[in-house]
């Protein structure tokens, strides 16, 4: 099951993707659930399992979509995680994953504009699996981990290289104003259980520039949520950013960067591709 946040004339929804567009579950169900993280919270994915056999309410062309999680309590982000991307950048193995936070508005959803900002050119594209969360997780064991896990969605972790790299903290070239994109809906985990399966492509302008298996993975979606679970109790709707491959831009030479007018594709086989184009911040 494919579901999706979006926004149509104004008013904020949420829906399952079917043949010939989107149910829009948000009016169906409407009193009932508040968008997509609160059908996480109380458990009711099933409530838009029945709705996934019904026509479609909208087209897909008349919506305008949100990051699948618009309002996501958590997004942690995992950094060096593929064995490519360690080898490309010369580091050694980490001991144990590095993390960094980004903020809900710094990301758009699929098909919106990623904006590169005004104060640096060095924009980079990271095509990453993200991982969304389905039951409260606090200490729990790799074994069990998937157990809470609702789906999977694609993310660009749009970076700010110059910004990244002033300081040995991550945070300011994460963070930048809808510089990231994630989406374009969540797969839902019954579609795929194993998410080393998945196989991730990112292409700039066609280009194929990431080309990766999710399996090349350092720490595995079990291993994050045991250790992420560990330190901080995970909630229905957190993401996890699980680490994105080798080929990125910094490291070419000379570097790739986005620019204004560039259309970016993340493409996970067996989830979807996420599309954005780039624009400049608006005065720029």
């Amino acid at each position: 099951m494919r579901i999706i946040s979006f926004e149509r004339g104004g008013r904020a929804s949420f829906g399952v993707v079917v043949d010939g567009g989107v149910v829009d579950a948000g009016a169906r169900l409407a009193g009932e659930f508040s968008d997509l993280r609160d059908v996480l919270r109380r458990g009711a994915l099933s409530r838009l399992r029945e709705l996934s056999n019904r026509a479609p309410d909208r087209a897909e062309g008349d919506i305008r979509f949100l990051p699948v999680i618009p309002n996501a309590s958590k997004i942690l982000c995992v950094g060096i995680n593929y064995m490519g991307h360690i080898r490309e950048t010369g580091r050694d193995v980490p001991g144990h994953p590095v993390l960094f936070t980004r903020f809900a508005d710094s990301f758009v959803g699929h098909g919106q504009p990623m904006i590169r900002p005004r104060v640096s050119t060095d924009y980079d594209y990271e095509g990453e699996m993200a991982v969304i969360i389905g039951k409260h997780a606090r200490h729990v064991p790799r074994a069990r981990a998937m157990d809470h896990v609702a789906g999977f969605t694609c993310c660009n972790e749009g970076s700010i290289r110059d910004y990244q790299y002033h300081t040995i903290q991550f945070t300011a070239g994460k963070n930048f104003h809808r510089s990231g994109a994630l989406g374009p809906w969540m797969m839902t985990r019954d579609e795929q259980p194993d998410p080393a399966a998945f196989h991730l492509q990112t292409r700039l302008n066609g280009e194929v520039l990431q080309d990766a298996p999710v399996s090349d993975l350092c720490f595995d979606v079990p291993q994050l949520i045991e250790y992420c679970s560990t330190f901080t109790p995970l909630a229905p709707g957190d993401v996890i950013v699980t680490g994105t491959p080798g080929g990125v831009g910094r490291v070419r030479k000379p570097p790739i960067w986005m620019k204004p007018g560039d259309v970016v594709e993340i493409d996970i086989s067996g989830i979807g591709v996420l599309r954005n184009t780039i624009a400049d911040e608006a005065g720029s």
